[in-house]
């Protein structure tokens, strides 16, 4: 499983609650088809709201879930070139770079 946490840029969070809307509507078929080619179950988000602005955290599920992030940034599909766009323009991330410090470890899980 894959976990982001992607805090949400100052003055983008009706555009990101538009973004999820049009990928579980407009967007829906095109999001199955995401998850297909890269071998995910289950891609959610949430929002949650810090001191520091409103966060979303995303869980990635399935056997392609840990190389989703490397895999996506040298993608030319179409899709893929809108979700990175809004990746960057909504969040300020660019799956084309190294994230800045390390990723998640984790810590306690208790599925057994």
């Amino acid at each position: 499983m894959g976990v982001v946490l992607a805090p949400i840029l100052e003055g983008k969070l009706e555009a990101w609650k538009a973004w999820c809307e049009d990928l579980q509507g407009p967007q829906k078929e095109a999001v199955a088809d995401f998850n297909r080619r890269y071998g995910l179950t289950r891609h959610s988000s949430w929002l949650t709201e810090t001191p520091a602005g409103p966060v979303a955290i995303a869980i990635h599920e399935g056997p392609g879930a840990e190389e989703l992030m490397p895999k996506l940034a040298g993608s030319q599909n179409e899709f893929d070139i809108a979700f990175k766009q809004a990746l960057l323009d909504i969040h300020g991330m660019d799956v084309t770079q190294p994230p800045p410090g390390p990723m998640p470890e984790l810590y306690f899980d208790s599925s057994g």
